[in-house]
């Protein structure tokens, strides 16, 4: 029997990797400090498997097929998109349990579509490679990891409802493994950002404290309560991935959270939240 035990909230912010040095010194050194700080606790909870739950950016898929939710469940390698300082490579998946996860799905109305050789983009690779690698080293054994993509780039977007449906689905196909699978996910996103328009550059502080609230509490019917037109509209197109972050807290059980660091750096066009959520008691 596997257990999710654990989750994180983090950004995928592909302008630190493209202007390293843009943003204050002091504001750098808080970013890249909370990935080294989430590395560490990934580690604390002594993981046996992750899953990195991103999106696609209009670079995976296009117009010729846009599916809502895409897991990998079997050769795995990326990053397509080439950034300074972000390697691409093979990534180990774990395939028995990602292909469990599919056939599970079918018990809870999930229909999951597959890809049994997937090229991932920045938003696995760079939790992955800043994360999910350091910690590696920590425990001196490879993490094998899973990737989840919803739809949160582009429009038709997977529901906040339906993203968490996905994790509430993973948790119980983790549960009803027949391996002793330690599992940790891993919400990839950013919070407000505008992509590609006049307010690029733009962050609603005010937004993404009120997001980074839900997930201290736990409360995941509060951050599925926002329609798309309010996310639009007060934190910019990019902020649609907080579906991830919907998926990730909807996949542990009874959760709280507690906030590694947050930063607004107008120079990375983004406000990067990072959060540890704690799995609870099952409640009777």
């Amino acid at each position: 029997m596997g257990k999710i035990v654990g989750g994180f909230w983090m950004p995928h912010d592909p302008v630190m990797f493209v202007a390293p040095n843009a943003p204050p010194q002091s504001q750098r050194n808080a970013v890249w400090g909370a990935f080294e700080q989430c590395a560490q606790r990934l580690a604390q909870l002594a993981p046996t498997s992750v899953i990195i739950v991103g999106c696609d950016h209009y670079i995976l898929f296009g117009t010729q097929c846009l599916p809502r939710y895409v897991i990998g469940i079997g050769d795995v390698d990326g990053p397509i998109d080439r950034l300074p300082g972000l390697e691409r490579g093979t990534v180990l998946n774990q395939e028995k349990l990602a292909g469990h996860i599919d056939e599970h799905g079918e018990t809870m109305g999930i229909d999951w579509t597959v890809a049994r050789s997937f090229t991932v983009d920045h938003s696995f690779s760079i939790p992955h490679q800043l994360v999910v690698k350091p910690a590696q080293s920590i425990l001196g054994c490879e993490l094998p990891s899973i990737p989840v993509y919803l739809s949160c780039g582009v429009d038709p977007y997977i529901s906040l409802q339906r993203a968490a449906d996905l994790g509430r689905q993973i948790r119980a196909a983790v549960e009803s493994f027949d391996a002793d699978e330690r599992v940790v996910i891993i919400g990839s996103g950013g919070i407000s950002h505008w992509v590609g328009t006049a307010e690029m550059g733009r962050v609603a502080e005010d937004f993404d404290q009120e997001i980074l609230t839900h997930g201290v509490n736990g409360d995941l019917q509060a951050l599925c309560a926002y329609s798309d037109e309010e996310i639009l509209r007060r934190a910019g197109n990019g902020a649609m991935e907080i579906r991830n972050f919907a998926c990730a807290m909807a996949a542990v059980a009874n959760p709280t959270g507690e906030v590694v660091a947050y930063e607004a750096v107008p120079a990375w066009v983004t406000g990067l939240g990072f959060l540890q959520l704690f799995a609870g008691e099952e409640k009777s």
